[in-house]
């Protein structure tokens, strides 16, 4: 569905422009967006290769497992039907601090990895788990501590101060992040009775 919308507007505008004879115009947007996309990738491309690269030693020097143990009696509460030492709390685990340091991109995979791991403990394989939608709560509201994506994007335009987001943005993800799992789990205890 996004797609046909994405395409709809291209036609759309492309046609708009040449009708009222402003193809140089749509020249000029279709160059100019195109070289701001590659200076952004080139400005956020270095704090994202870096945490990546934290992550990547996390992972191979154990400190990922060290936390994952830390975390593992708050998320047996989040996630009871989870069993002990499954390979998806790792997979969550990852997810969540590649979350808390705003690396939305890094994330992902590890989110994926985490649902396909929950996904083989899941009993009725067309309907989502009570962890598989736990796990998709927290993913969303995305507990952030330094949301390194906003920093880059901020410093690439010229801000200030662009680590002034951080105390906001850590109080609005810890709301979104209590919010959503109170609702999560107000609903699941509702869908029980």
């Amino acid at each position: 569905m996004v797609n046909i919308l994405w395409c709809s507007f291209i036609i759309i505008g492309s046609l708009f422009c040449l009708v009222n004879g402003q193809l140089e115009l749509l020249n000029e947007e279709i160059l100019g967006s195109a070289k701001t996309s590659l200076d952004m990738i080139i400005k956020i491309f270095p704090v994202m290769a870096l945490w990546l690269g934290i992550m990547k030693i996390a992972t191979v020097s154990g400190l990922l497992k060290k936390i994952t143990k830390i975390v593992t009696p708050f998320f047996r509460k989040l996630f009871p039907e989870i069993p002990k030492d499954h390979e998806s709390v790792g997979y969550i685990t990852s997810n969540m601090i590649a979350n808390m340091f705003g690396l939305g991109n890094a994330a992902t995979p590890f989110g994926l990895k985490a649902m396909k791991s929950l996904q083989e403990l899941n009993t009725k394989k067309d309907t989502a788990s009570r962890s598989m939608i736990t796990f998709l709560v927290l993913n969303t509201s995305g507990l952030t501590i330094i949301p390194t994506t906003v920093i880059s994007l901020r410093m690439m335009h010229g801000s200030s101060d662009p680590t002034s987001i951080v105390f906001p943005c850590l109080v609005a993800t810890l709301l979104s992040t209590f919010a959503g799992l109170l609702m999560d789990r107000f609903l699941a205890r509702r869908s029980k009775k």
